[in-house]
């Protein structure tokens, strides 16, 4: 109950181009607070970004952990008003509205040939619950992201961040933590954003047939 809520809205072609290519074009609704919107790379090498983007205020690379492997990414972020990304969800605007010029050269260097934002179809809302939180018996602030799927289907992520260096040392504790609370880390392991195209993606396909 005392989640915040937000709507998050991801936007691909019906046959997840940008996804194949590495590519998350997202926006979200954020109770309490404007709308945002990013363009994110998956995966890259950070050193090999070019210099013009290595200094944006707007550009942050992240290492993201799962048991099981890493990857490395790159988001091009961009604040929103509060009902901007409504009206595009809506029909009312264009998708490329969301985006900054900063943001559309980046999607238009990394995306493929011949797509452009206003081509993409809007691929949701899903309704995600996030809590941050203070377990007993650990030294760092966790993060709960629960996504409701439409179909009653549900994603949990725990997460907790970490300089680069302490990566390997915070994720066996926090592994070591989870384990010892009964969590199970050996299940399939899926990013969200990998579940949220795939699903959108098969009911966009369905609807097509009927």
């Amino acid at each position: 109950m005392d989640a915040q809520i937000r709507q998050v809205f991801f936007f691909d072609t019906p046959d997840l181009d940008l996804n194949r290519h590495g590519v998350v074009v997202r926006a979200r609704r954020v109770q309490g607070r404007g709308d945002d919107s990013v363009v994110k790379l998956r995966p890259v090498v950070p050193n090999e970004l070019p210099d013009e983007l290595r200094r944006s205020r707007n550009l942050v690379v992240e290492v993201d952990a799962m048991p099981g492997g890493y990857v490395c990414s790159a988001s091009m972020k961009g604040a929103l008003g509060t009902t901007d990304v409504k009206k595009v969800a809506a029909g009312d605007r264009p998708i490329r509205k969301l985006y900054s010029r900063e943001q559309r050269a980046f999607f238009e260097a990394n995306a493929p040939a011949g797509v452009g934002l206003d081509d993409l179809a809007v691929l949701g809302p899903i309704t995600v619950l996030k809590v941050r939180f203070s377990p007993e018996d650990y030294n760092r602030r966790l993060v709960a992201e629960l996504w409701l799927y439409p179909d009653g289907s549900r994603i949990l992520e725990l997460s907790t961040k970490c300089a680069p260096t302490e990566g390997f040392q915070v994720a066996a504790e926090l592994r070591a933590f989870l384990s010892g609370k009964g969590v199970g880390l050996s299940g399939e392991q899926q990013t969200k954003t990998k579940a949220a195209l795939e699903y959108f993606a098969a009911s966009m396909g369905t609807a097509a047939e009927a």
